[in-house]
């Protein structure tokens, strides 16, 4: 069997996502999440709604392009309150965390969709995701959640290149995960080092760095930038003011990671037995 074309996935996503009838897209303003509720809204119209958690772990800088994305595009944007610390056990920081969050997030999401009349729910996990541990798939599963562009095996360096070429401003833009994965497993979530975090990769982003981590340990702080970036943020002056800004918000100690940034770093606390993902 060849191998698709970058424009045949695309098609079949449309396809796909025209064979749902209707969806409520789980939509973080992230690259992935943008995509495909650009296609959705493309392919199916009004028939494709945003929903947006707004919650202490999401940075308002997300929220408020989300709103501005869907203000730009005449789709509707539907905001609804998640606050994960509520959840049991969330807190705690558990390493099915993600799996709490999604499944509450989701649920919430479900109700919505049934009470518009919407036949799915959509997330944007892509092909990547399927290799690292994502307890959050599990509940896309339990609860049928559809994963479009997973169906249509798309990859995150084709999302990018495919939201390049719909001029969404998304197609360069660095990744990002919610706040709370920022902590190792078993170490308690607050608001306080919510908001700690929040502020330090703030203060990172407006300095130009373009992908950026704040990892938290206790006490301290744990960079994670390119290791391209290395060179700038050791410049004379640079690593003084963040180092007096990131303990003036609460850190004891401020350290860069060597090893640059890391996808999922905090999964290597983790047990590394295999583990069946859906």
């Amino acid at each position: 069997m060849e191998k698709e074309t970058l424009q045949e996935k695309k098609k079949h996503l449309e396809e796909y996502l025209r064979g749902l009838g209707s969806v409520a897209v789980a939509f973080s303003s992230g690259v992935d999440s943008t995509f495909l509720l650009k296609v959705a809204h493309d392919v199916l119209g009004d028939r494709a709604v945003a929903v947006t958690a707004r919650s202490c772990s999401f940075p308002v800088r997300e929220l408020n392009e989300a709103k501005a994305f869907c203000q730009a595009e005449g789709i509707e944007h539907i905001l609804v309150e998640s606050e994960e610390l509520s959840i049991e056990g969330f807190r705690q920081n558990p390493p099915n965390r993600c799996y709490l969050c999604k499944r509450e997030l989701f649920m919430k999401i479900r109700g919505i969709a049934e009470s518009r009349g919407i036949a799915y729910i959509a997330e944007g996990s892509n092909m990547d995701d399927n290799g690292d541990y994502r307890p959050g798939l599990t509940a896309v599963a339990e609860l049928d959640v559809k994963s479009p562009l997973r169906e249509a095996k798309l990859t995150k360096a084709e999302i990018r290149q495919l939201s390049k070429e719909l001029g969404l401003p998304t197609w360069d833009k660095q990744s990002f995960a919610c706040l709370a994965s920022r902590f190792v497993y078993g170490e308690t979530i607050t608001e306080e080092k919510l908001s700690m975090i929040d502020k330090g990769e703030q203060r990172l982003l407006d300095m130009g760095f373009h992908q950026v981590r704040v990892r938290i340990h206790g006490n301290m702080a744990r960079i994670e930038i390119d290791r391209g970036d290395f060179e700038r943020i050791l410049k004379p002056g640079v690593a003084e003011e963040l180092n007096r800004y990131f303990q003036e918000l609460g850190f004891l100690y401020v350290t860069l990671d060597l090893g640059g940034y890391q996808t999922g770093s905090m999964n290597k606390t983790v047990s590394t037995q295999p583990r069946k993902m859906p």
